[in-house]
């Protein structure tokens, strides 16, 4: 495909039709900027709002992290997490990245 492209770039650009070349990698183009819109620019966002809940958790929220323990948040440092779950309340340390979700609800300050 990529050397088809080439010699049809280079047959061009040969007979002086730069226009003809432009209309022939138009497709590409328009494929890597809906590329970027529909998958690339969504990801970035929603990894933005995974970071924003992330720094704002406080102790006392109940988190999900990405393996699936279910727990409170006991205490708070840079970038660990220590939770409390189950019924002996064992308490484990996590990285802040492996908090999938907050179940907290907290009223946002204006």
């Amino acid at each position: 495909m990529f050397t088809a492209l080439l010699e049809t770039t280079a047959n061009t650009t040969q007979s002086g039709g730069w226009l003809l070349m432009l209309v022939q990698l138009l497709p590409i183009v328009l494929i890597v900027v809906v590329m970027y819109f529909i998958l690339i620019r969504p990801q970035r966002k929603r990894d933005k709002e995974m970071q924003k809940m992330r720094n704002s958790l406080q102790v006392g929220d109940e988190v999900t992290t990405s393996g699936g323990i279910i727990g409170r948040v006991v205490s708070l440092r840079e970038d660990t997490v220590v939770i409390e779950t189950g019924s002996d309340r064992s308490k484990i340390r996590i990285k802040r990245w492996a908090i999938q979700s907050n179940e907290t609800l907290h009223d946002e300050e204006a």
